[in-house]
């Protein structure tokens, strides 16, 4: 062999390592690499429209508790009207609508979008846009034992007023009930003993912005003793967002951290609890990140999956199926399920019998049962609920 061929196959030895040392363990793998597509086998279950006026089922949560699985969401009328619905399995093929009892105007029109389950009681975020500004009108849920799903009663500047910004999540646990979100300063939490009324905490030290900057909460978990909130930071100045998390035995005084990201730029936008190990997930520069906390505290980056779409990237779902991973993404232009067996360093993507654009009035949701993923899809024409073994 020539010298000079000598030299060029070397030169390309010494890429080929550096492409390899580059895609070590922040390297995004678009479309699930060379692993085949995860196919469900899937089954639709039948939804009967709970009694009052007709219209069309609106879907968007599920939780599963003690093997009761819980569905919420409304039913929108053809003019836009709506008003809050929820279903109950106990096996998740037969479903039945759950009483459900409204106390206030804008409680009769709401659509239910985030539940959460614990010690034999459902709680449920419901909201609808109205008033002078069109702004949300959101409120809570809760049903006990065998009864219907109740509106909680609440001052209107508790979730709304000219501070509001956000209500995102629901979590339970042991210790009560948490709502996660934001306040004009920054990240705030609502929370409460038994989902029966919730009380705010906003402008907490570490949880709210402050000189660093302003932040916002996505989500949240309950820990063995407290809770965990994931959410973003907007450097004061910046023009990027910073993935963060926070911790609270309490939920009044928070510690925070912010998780490793290749360029700083991100958000966790869904966390859930694997084998008791927090593991979140959300949008970064060059697709979606996962994180995990193994003592709790100390964040890594253990995986990566995506690309870049058109639009901007979302993560709008996580949930826990067997002991694998499923989340839901969005693009800009569609929604999408992956699906992770080894703690979220590698991803699949999952075959969805349903295609659902990026937006408007569309939902793509999943929720765990056993080793059965259920899968909620909304097109903005209809609404449809799957089961399928993972």
């Amino acid at each position: 062999m020539s010298a000079r061929r000598v030299l060029v196959v070397c030169a390309l030895l010494v890429l080929l390592v550096a492409a390899c040392d580059r895609s070590g363990g922040d390297r995004v793998d678009p479309g699930g690499g060379r692993s085949a597509s995860v196919e469900p086998a899937w089954q639709e279950a039948t939804l009967p429209v709970p009694p009052g006026p007709a219209g069309r089922l609106v879907l968007r949560d599920a939780v599963s508790c003690a093997g009761v699985r819980f569905l919420v969401g409304g039913v929108v009328d053809a003019a836009g009207g709506s008003r809050p619905a929820a279903w109950s399995s106990a096996d998740g093929s037969t479903w039945v609508p759950v009483p459900v009892a409204a106390s206030t105007f804008y409680g009769r029109q709401h659509v239910l979008y985030a539940a959460a389950c614990a010690g034999g009681r459902v709680a449920a975020l419901g909201a609808k846009n109205g008033g002078v500004h069109g702004n949300p009108r959101t409120g809570t849920w809760v049903r006990a034992g065998d009864g219907p799903l109740r509106e909680v009663p609440a001052a209107f500047e508790l979730f709304g007023g000219p501070r509001a910004v956000s209500v995102a999540r629901l979590a339970a646990g042991a210790g009560g009930w948490l709502i996660a979100g934001a306040r004009v300063d920054g990240a705030a939490v609502w929370t409460s003993p038994d989902a029966g009324g919730f009380t705010l905490a906003e402008g907490l030290p570490e949880l709210a912005g402050d000189a660093r900057g302003r932040t916002a909460a996505s989500d949240a978990v309950a820990l063995p003793a407290g809770w965990l909130v994931v959410g973003s930071l907007l450097p004061a100045g910046g023009a990027a967002l910073r993935p963060m998390a926070w911790t609270s035995v309490d939920g009044r005084s928070w510690r925070r951290a912010e998780l490793p990201v290749k360029d700083g730029r991100g958000r966790a936008e869904r966390v859930v609890l694997r084998d008791g190990v927090p593991v979140a997930v959300g949008a970064v520069s060059d697709g979606f990140a996962v994180w995990r906390a193994d003592n709790g505290a100390r964040w890594r980056r253990v995986g990566g999956f995506g690309a870049a779409g058109p639009g901007v990237l979302s993560v709008v779902g996580l949930a826990v199926v067997g002991g694998a991973l499923v989340a839901v993404t969005g693009d800009g232009a569609g929604r999408a399920v992956w699906m992770s067996t080894d703690g979220g360093v590698s991803w699949r993507s999952v075959r969805v019998p349903l295609t659902v654009v990026d937006g408007g009035d569309t939902a793509l949701a999943v929720a765990g049962g056993d080793d059965r993923l259920l899968l909620l899809a909304d097109d903005g024409r209809a609404s449809h609920a799957w089961w399928g073994r993972v």
